[in-house]
């Protein structure tokens, strides 16, 4: 068999096999699936196991798989000591603008996550965020478990609120924070493909109870025992009580040996 009739039977295999992928992807309308709608959409919900001794967390198989696929962030690197600060922020308890003199003061910035109800509610501290250099990251217009959208409600609820930002700050969105911790492997590609990275977080404690707030001292001691070297950490700025602890904590992290980095310095 000489060279050329290899390569014609290559080229008939390879053209073969390309017919067989466009068939393969065709969905029941008739339409061709993108990378994002053939992966599966059942909903997985963000939890991790905590460390002993300020070690790393286990954060389970299917969460590392996915996060990994599709360049998330949920931890970062292990040999050094540094921690990264986050915000989920769907209203305004009162509290914010303390956490972000706190902030300042301290000589550090965080990641807030917002909703399209913060944005039309306190759009001044919208800009105080990032006139003080922190990120502003998208918690979706409405809060939705994404999983439980189809792509053009999902869409619209990511992008609308980009754009909303977009518009009124000038200000460019980038990485994003599933509501209620709630996503899949598909919402997690779906949000790449529109320009956006996934972050979870490696610690959070239950904070989130306007009338259920722990004590400064718990507070306190559950984050510090908690510190491990890439946290990604996790708070409420609808908290009195992180609020009323934030000073003490970046300052306790410091004393530790850790820096408090933005994720634009995030490190895997």
């Amino acid at each position: 068999m000489n060279k050329k009739t290899i390569l014609k039977i290559i080229l008939i295999f390879l053209v073969i096999l390309s017919v067989v992928w466009l068939i393969v992807s065709y969905n029941k309308n008739g339409t061709i699936l993108t990378n994002a709608q053939s992966l599966s959409n059942t909903k997985i919900e963000w939890g991790i196991k905590r460390g002993e001794n300020n070690k790393q967390p286990d954060i389970g198989s299917t969460n590392k798989k996915i996060m990994d696929q599709n360049n998330g962030i949920y931890m970062g690197n292990k040999d050094k000591k540094i921690v990264y600060l986050t915000f989920d922020l769907g209203y305004e308890a009162g509290y914010t603008d303390d956490i972000l003199n706190t902030l300042k003061e301290n000589n550090v910035t965080a990641t807030f996550f917002i909703t399209a109800h913060y944005v039309n509610t306190a759009s001044d501290l919208i800009q105080k965020m990032i006139d003080n250099g922190n990120i502003v990251g998208n918690h979706t217009v409405n809060h939705k478990s994404m999983p439980s959208l189809n792509e053009t409600t999902l869409e619209e609820e990511i992008m609308k609120l980009h754009d909303a930002i977009k518009e009124k700050f000038n200000y460019e969105m980038k990485y994003i924070r599933p509501p209620k911790g709630e996503y899949s492997e598909k919402s997690v590609a779906f949000s790449n493909s529109l320009g956006y990275q996934t972050v979870m977080w490696s610690f959070a404690y239950a904070d989130w109870d306007e009338n259920n707030q722990p004590s400064k001292d718990s507070a306190i001691k559950k984050i510090i025992e908690n510190l491990h070297n890439g946290e990604i950490m996790l708070l409420h700025a609808t908290s009195k009580t992180n609020k009323d602890v934030l000073d003490e904590v970046i300052k306790q992290i410091k004393d530790k040996g850790y820096e408090i980095k933005s994720l634009n310095e995030f490190e895997m």
